[in-house]
C-alpha cells in the first residue's frame, strides 16, 4: 500500500506502508520517473528519470508541504 499524500500537476508524493523505520520522507512519480525526498531537512535520496531542473521544482513542492507532509507521516505510522 502506498497512500498518496498529494498530487500536484503531473506528480504524485506518496509513501510507502513498509517503511516506517525510515526517516521521514516521500516518494513521487510522474510518467516513468521517480525520486525520494527527506523530509527532515528537505533534501533529494535519490532521483531516476528526473533532469535537474525539474527535480528543484519538485523539490520547491515538497519544501511547500512539507509541515503536511510531515504530519501524514506521523498519523500514519503514528510517530
Amino acid at each position: 500500500m502506498s497512500p498518496t499524500i498529494l498530487r500536484q500537476g503531473p506528480y504524485r508524493f506518496y509513501f510507502y506502508s513498509h517503511e516506517p523505520n525510515e526517516p521521514p520522507h516521500v516518494h513521487v512519480d510522474r510518467d516513468n520517473a521517480t525520486a525520494k525526498f527527506w523530509l527532515n531537512p528537505v533534501s533529494v535520496a535519490y532521483n531516476w528519470g528526473f533532469n535537474a531542473k525539474e527535480l528543484r521544482a519538485i523539490q520547491s513542492i515538497v519544501q511547500e508541504h512539507r509541515e503536511q507532509m510531515l504530519r501524514a507521516w506521523n498519523d500514519y505510522f503514528g510517530t
